[in-house]
């Protein structure tokens, strides 16, 4: 493993800054805040009068304008708070006068003052008397020891003139084990921050680590290997109606497992499991052989030494060339078709067109499943060669057999009047031929997946292997690449269903 990868310093050090910045809050909360603190903000810094130096011009009537001194009045409003986590006394005031705080103006003269507070906290008011230092000079206003509960505050409105808005405004004062410090200057409408800057620069930090994370991770090309690669060679031999999966399946272990080969090596379902118990015999004693067989439907019942996978449900497909006209049958039509008793299309509503049945050979598990889910009995004999001409003369209609599904689709895309049987997926891609609905029923996966349709030409793809392969084994490994690893999409984009997602667990039951 490349421990030093981008992905892994990043969280790495996303982790560890977490910590540190939860240690730090944590420390932040027990320590800092424990401290007694009164806080400060000018909430208003606005002119009330015409003069220049304000920079502004307003309109005023009544007393703003009566009054003499107004020409370059401005009002302040003082917001002081205890905004620590202890509340404060007034003995906790260090100004060696009456008074606790001092509010100094600069270049300003107080000419008034009004206190106001929240009403929850009418006693503040019995402090501001001139007794306990409450007064002003100058351009200093004196403010006495008031008591303040955690969260309490009081407001100062000061009426001044003279000097400029904006200038600076200063709180004077000193807390036993704990300071007096300006707050960021709100106005009265506007609401402080929930998080102090500290806390919202850790979260952008943070965030800024995760997505960075999140998109090397997305942005990298390569995968991980699956769980459980092997190495070694494997064979997989048997249906050619499932060989389109097999191949890509194969491909895509041999990526992502560095030093595997899967060779795909079909020739129908029934020569495939007898390939395999073959190979199992001749291994007798070594272990079971590195070779995986699939096949269209079950194994034969005297076969009790091959263990089964359930892989997919496949859905296959009764195909016609283009010229036959015929898109839906019956299953009582085709065993009349597969049987001879139907020798020109236009018995069956098609056009008049001699009947031509291209068929698999007994090595199929296509056709095998044809018959048992269809027909319900085996095909007619063969009765020709090049799937044109009778050699039999006495034969009711013209039947040949071929060794793959490709051959099939090719004969009847080609050949007018015939028809065959194909896996479904193969089938829809071809050209020159047409689907043909059963009973009504056009062949789905979709459908039989959501339990929609009992269209009865289908069957489950199994894979056999002689006897149980060890667990470390290529054979093994593949296998569950197959049937619950990443293959499952591979069989996913070929049409099938999985049997092991939720449907597919149901209908390979």
């Amino acid at each position: 493993m490349e421990w030093l990868s981008a992905e892994n310093v990043i969280a790495v050090g996303t982790a560890v800054l977490g910590i540190v910045a939860s240690a730090g809050m944590v420390w932040y909360e027990r320590r800092v805040p424990r401290r007694k603190r009164i806080g400060y903000r000018v909430q208003m810094d606005n002119p009330i009068g015409d003069d220049v130096r304000s920079g502004r011009v307003n309109r005023r009537l009544g007393l703003f304008l009566e009054a003499p001194g107004m020409e370059d009045a401005t009002l302040v409003l003082l917001r002081i708070e205890n905004d620590g986590s202890q509340g404060i006394d007034r003995d906790d005031y260090t100004s060696p006068g009456r008074h606790g705080l001092t509010a100094v103006f600069t270049d300003r003269t107080i000419r008034g003052v009004s206190v106001t507070q929240p009403t929850d906290t009418d006693h503040l008011m019995d402090h501001f008397t001139a007794d306990r230092g409450f007064g002003y000079e100058g351009n200093t206003l004196r403010i006495p020891r008031v008591p303040l509960n955690r969260g309490d505050h009081f407001k100062l409105l000061v009426l001044l003139s003279g000097g400029d808005v904006g200038r600076e405004i200063r709180l004077i004062g000193g807390i036993r084990e704990g300071e007096v410090h300006p707050n960021r200057s709100a106005t009265p409408d506007e609401t402080p921050p929930v998080f102090s800057r500290a806390s919202r620069l850790i979260t952008i930090m943070l965030t800024v680590c995760v997505v960075t994370l999140a998109g090397i991770v997305v942005a990298r090309d390569e995968a991980p290997p699956p769980i459980g690669c092997e190495k070694g060679a494997l064979t997989v031999i048997g249906s050619t109606a499932f060989a389109p999966v097999i191949r890509e399946v194969a491909k895509k272990y041999e990526e992502d497992c560095a030093g595997s080969a899967v060779a795909v090596d079909v020739h129908g379902s029934t020569a495939g499991i007898r390939e395999l118990a073959a190979a199992g015999r001749a291994a007798k004693g070594k272990g079971s052989p590195a070779v995986v067989a699939l096949s269209d439907g079950p194994k034969p019942g005297d076969m009790p030494e091959l263990r089964e996978t359930r892989v997919a449900l496949s859905a296959f497909a009764l195909v016609v060339n283009d010229d036959v006209g015929v898109r839906n049958l019956s299953t009582a039509d085709v065993r009349r078709l597969y049987q001879g008793e139907v020798t020109d299309w236009s018995q069956l509503g098609g056009r008049s067109l001699p009947v031509h049945l291209v068929s698999r050979d007994a090595n199929s598990g296509t056709r095998q499943v044809f018959q048992r889910r269809v027909l319900g009995r085996g095909e007619m004999a063969n009765s020709s060669v090049d799937c044109v001409h009778k050699d039999y003369p006495a034969a009711p209609v013209t039947r040949c057999e071929l060794d793959s599904t490709d051959q099939v689709l090719a004969k009847v895309a080609e050949l007018p009047g015939a028809v065959g049987y194909s896996e479904l997926n193969l089938a829809t891609r071809a050209e020159g031929l047409r689907v043909v609905s059963l009973n009504g029923s056009a062949p789905s996966v979709d459908a039989i997946e959501h339990g929609h349709s009992d269209y009865p030409y289908r069957e489950i793809e199994y894979a056999y292997t002689y006897g149980s392969p060890p667990a470390d084994s290529l054979a093994s490994s593949f296998l569950t690449y197959l049937s619950r690893g990443n293959g499952q999409d591979v069989v996913r984009t070929h049409g099938h269903v999985p049997c092991w997602t939720p449907e597919g667990l149901r209908l390979c039951a």
